[in-house]
């Protein structure tokens, strides 16, 4: 029988992937029209999940997705991402 050995992510990995993951769940679309009005888009959190389903260790996915949605949070009311009127 073969044994076969877990890979383990290091602390440090770990750390600037949860930095990385809030980066990008920040970022936001916003798009002003010429009434006024403001459209979101949460592309960062789309962007994100992409990552975070693609992700090799795959036990910590829904940790990275919790970090991606306060991170969404925190960048809508924060004003964090592009800006751009019609």
């Amino acid at each position: 029988m073969a044994k076969t050995k877990k890979q383990k992510e290091t602390d440090g990995a770990y750390l600037l992937k949860l930095v990385l993951y809030v980066i990008v769940g920040a970022q936001w679309l916003f798009i002003k029209n010429k009434s006024g009005g403001q459209i979101p888009i949460p592309f960062g959190v789309f962007i994100g999940a992409v990552f975070a389903s693609h992700e090799h260790f795959q036990i910590d996915r829904k940790v990275e997705y919790a970090v991606l949605l306060v991170a969404m949070f925190v960048g809508f009311f924060s004003q964090v991402g592009l800006f751009y009127s019609l």
